[in-house]
């Protein structure tokens, strides 16, 4: 007798057997898979997905780059607070945020006020794959990733560690990596161990 695959998320078939009582944000690292999984995870939970950023560059009508070369990050995460206040309202969704959303103090209240936060973790070496030569991330603008990213540990790891579920992907695919997180949310949302 052969044994049957375990149902995935990724499937299409399969649908949830748990229902998400408030917005799901997802936090972690650029490179991490935020918006790659939470597109998927909104599939899975028929739920709308939301990308901060997008939703920054489309409230500031210009480029997240633009806004930090014109505001700087200061300006750039307080415009960030107030679109995801925003995003937060409402019935719940996928939310993926932006790596540095939680170094602003009103972000972290709110996300930990009305939304199951969900980090995503992976190594750094691996995230550095991913993101060399994006030119679209500000941060890393003339800078080695993997030194912006060590960086980012040290800061933005304290932060993440409030987040309600935590989630190590590895390197693996981001199908599995879903299957991972919505066995999380599970245990969260049910408290099964």
């Amino acid at each position: 007798m052969t044994a049957q695959p375990e149902p995935s998320a990724a499937d299409p078939n399969v649908r949830p057997v748990f229902n998400l009582p408030k917005t799901v944000a997802l936090v972690g690292l650029m490179g991490v898979g935020k918006t790659t999984i939470g597109r998927r995870l909104a599939d899975y939970f028929g739920l709308p997905f939301v990308d901060a950023d997008e939703e920054i560059e489309k409230a500031a009508g210009m480029t997240i780059a633009d806004i930090f070369a014109n505001y700087g990050e200061k300006g750039f995460r307080d415009g960030e607070q107030r679109v995801i206040a925003r995003l937060l309202e409402g019935e719940p969704r996928i939310l993926a945020t932006g790596g540095g959303a939680l170094t602003h103090p009103l972000t972290r209240e709110n996300l930990k006020a009305k939304a199951i936060t969900l980090w995503l973790k992976t190594d750094i070496k691996v995230l550095a794959k991913r993101v060399a030569n994006r030119p679209h991330r500000p941060l890393l603008k003339d800078r080695n990733p993997i030194e912006v990213l060590k960086e980012h540990v040290k800061t933005r790891y304290p932060l993440y560690e409030i987040a309600d579920i935590t989630v190590d992907t590895g390197d693996q695919s981001h199908i599995k990596a879903l299957d991972q997180v919505v066995n999380a949310l599970h245990a969260h949302v049910t408290g099964a161990k």
